[in-house]
């Protein structure tokens, strides 16, 4: 298992979630230096940091820990998980829509 590849995405969500290694940190409840050791790589986290993680960035424990496959998928997961409520369901509507044209 390769951390610092975790910790690289856990960054990105974070990032995407326009919060802060200290704001992240509290809200998992750890250090905000093991939240930067994390991010680096230079510690493993425990399964329970890894569920809180995900659940505070909004994102599943599968894509903090493994690559995405597809590019396209992702981009499209970060969209519908950067909008607004609003957005998100113009969105499912779009995506409904043109899978049944598919």
């Amino acid at each position: 298992m390769d951390y610092l590849e975790i910790g690289q995405r856990i960054k990105k969500y974070r990032k995407l979630r326009k919060l802060s290694q200290e704001q992240l940190a509290e809200k998992v409840n750890i250090s905000p230096t093991h939240m930067s050791h994390i991010e680096t790589g230079a510690t493993k986290l425990s399964l329970q940091v890894l569920v809180d993680l995900a659940l505070t960035l909004n994102t599943t424990t599968d894509s903090l820990l493994f690559s995405q496959s597809s590019p396209s998928r992702q981009k499209l997961a970060d969209a519908v998980m950067n909008s607004d409520e609003r957005q998100a369901a113009f969105l499912d509507k779009v995506i409904t829509g043109m899978k049944e044209f598919l």
